[in-house]
């Protein structure tokens, strides 16, 4: 199974657009994303083509293909206007015979792990800023961020297939 991970769309139509034409270029069979979907938050600056609507819209067309857990930025209000579930704090899913617990990382991240087991992979967003490292028991990994980048990331993504690629917008791929 191939699966694109992303989080932090943080209500930008411009980068869900781009982030949907990706999953279809990949041919993705599921989208996994690690929160912060509609609103922007009181952190951050507006992304580009804020609206929160247009990316519910979106991302509504493709219920079917999507996961998702809630981000610091998502609300229940936020759940009334998406036809899939984003309310739940973690997912725990096995790729590539290893487990994988997914969560956004406000709450479970490298300085307060959940309760992993050797080998486990830690798989958040939150930070905006993409990570792969090796943290001993278990590995940390972080797709970065769609639309609001930090410490001079690209607009990413993450595929699986098979292993963890990391890659920007255009597909290109990168060294993290």
């Amino acid at each position: 199974m191939k699966i694109m991970i992303a989080s932090d769309i943080h209500g930008s139509a411009y980068y869900c657009r781009k982030m949907i034409d990706v999953y279809h270029m990949e041919k993705a069979d599921r989208l996994l994303l690690l929160g912060d979907i509609l609103y922007h938050g009181p952190r951050n600056a507006l992304p580009e083509e804020y609206s929160p609507k247009e990316v519910a819209s979106m991302l509504n067309a493709m219920k079917e293909e999507l996961l998702c857990v809630r981000g610091n930025c998502d609300t229940e209000v936020d759940q009334m206007v998406l036809d899939f579930p984003v309310m739940a704090d973690y997912c725990l899913l096995e790729l590539g015979g290893r487990p994988v617990y997914a969560t956004h990382g406000h709450h479970w991240n490298p300085q307060t792990p959940p309760p992993l087991k050797a080998g486990d992979i830690l798989l958040n967003g939150h930070t905006h800023v993409p990570a792969n490292k090796d943290m001993g028991r278990y590995t940390y990994m972080n797709p970065g961020s769609v639309s609001i980048p930090k410490e001079g990331s690209a607009h990413g993504y993450m595929l699986f297939d098979g292993r963890f690629q990391w890659k920007d917008l255009d597909g290109g791929i990168l060294d993290i």
